[in-house]
């Protein structure tokens, strides 16, 4: 929310015509990050088990696909179900938001991570 926001005041293309729809917009975002994730660790997988040439390059295609295909997901979907009450501007300002994103998901994850070895 903090995040897409952010970018809805200092990105002139990126534009929500109020707070409710770039809450519901940054849920659909969230949901859509998690799935491209879990899409991307699975290629991820298939990469590291692959073992000849073709079958390499075919998994490394394949995460092209998804880095780049997921913000032009984002993009349809956001105007699917949206239309013109929310715009994220355009390929370079959505993986500009998508980059944003998943550094502050990392950066959450390491704050709420315990590392202190347990008492015993």
């Amino acid at each position: 929310m903090v995040v897409l926001n952010l970018a809805i005041e200092y990105v002139p293309s990126v534009i929500s015509e109020g707070f409710t729809l770039s809450l519901l917009t940054a849920l659909l975002l969230k949901i859509a990050l998690e799935l491209v994730i879990v899409l991307k660790n699975k290629v991820i997988v298939r990469l590291r088990a692959a073992t000849t040439r073709r079958a390499k390059a075919a998994a490394a295609l394949s995460l092209w696909v998804v880095a780049a295909g997921s913000k032009l997901v984002v993009l349809e979907l956001v105007d699917l179900v949206f239309g013109d009450a929310v715009s994220l501007g355009g390929f370079i300002p959505v993986t500009l938001l998508v980059v944003a994103l998943l550094g502050s998901r990392a950066a959450v994850r390491r704050l709420l991570v315990d590392d202190t070895p347990a008492a015993t």
